[in-house]
C-alpha cells in the first residue's frame, strides 16, 4: 500500500465528506498512532529514569510507604500503557492490511469522529454499546 506522507504540522483533518479510509485518512491515522506510541515510549523512559533515581532509603516509615505507593501507581500506569502500545501496533497492522476503520463485528465503517477520538477502536459505536450492555448483564449474574 502506497501512502502519501503528511507533514506532522499538517492542518488536515479527516471528514465524513471524503471517501472513507482514503490514502489521506489512512496516513492521518497512521501518523496519529505513531505519535501516540512515541509519546508513550518517551513517558515510559522518563518513568524508568525516575524509578532508578528514586532508590533512596527513607528512614521515616510514612515516607517509605508513600514512596512505595507512588512507585506502585507508576508501574500500574506503565503496564496499562504497555497494553495500549500493543493495541496501537494492532491498529497499525489493520492499516497495512486494509481493515482499519471497519467494525470487527459488522464490517461497517466505525466513523471518523470515533476514530479521531479513539484511533485504536475496533468496534462501531453501536457494536461497542451492545458489547458493554452484554458485559453488564453477565457481570450482574
Amino acid at each position: 500500500m502506497n501512502i502519501a506522507v503528511l507533514p506532522k504540522s499538517s492542518d488536515y483533518r479527516p471528514s465524513e465528506d471524503e471517501e472513507f479510509m482514503n490514502e489521506r485518512q489512512l496516513e492521518y491515522f497512521k501518523q496519529k498512532l505513531l505519535n501516540w506510541k512515541e509519546e508513550i515510549l518517551r513517558e515510559s523512559k522518563e518513568t524508568l529514569t525516575h524509578l532508578q533515581a528514586e532508590t533512596e532509603n527513607h528512614p521515616d516509615i510514612a515516607d517509605r510507604a508513600s514512596s512505595e505507593t507512588d512507585r506502585s501507581l507508576e508501574l500500574r500506569t506503565r503496564d496499562r500503557q504497555r497494553k495500549l502500545i500493543s493495541k496501537i501496533d494492532e491498529a497499525m497492522r489493520r492499516i497495512e492490511d486494509g481493515s482499519y476503520g471497519y467494525c470487527e463485528e459488522t464490517g461497517e465503517p466505525i466513523g471518523i469522529a470515533r476514530l479521531d477520538a479513539r484511533p485504536i477502536a475496533t468496534l462501531s459505536l453501536e457494536a461497542q454499546e451492545r458489547h458493554e450492555r452484554r458485559e453488564r448483564v453477565h457481570r450482574d449474574d
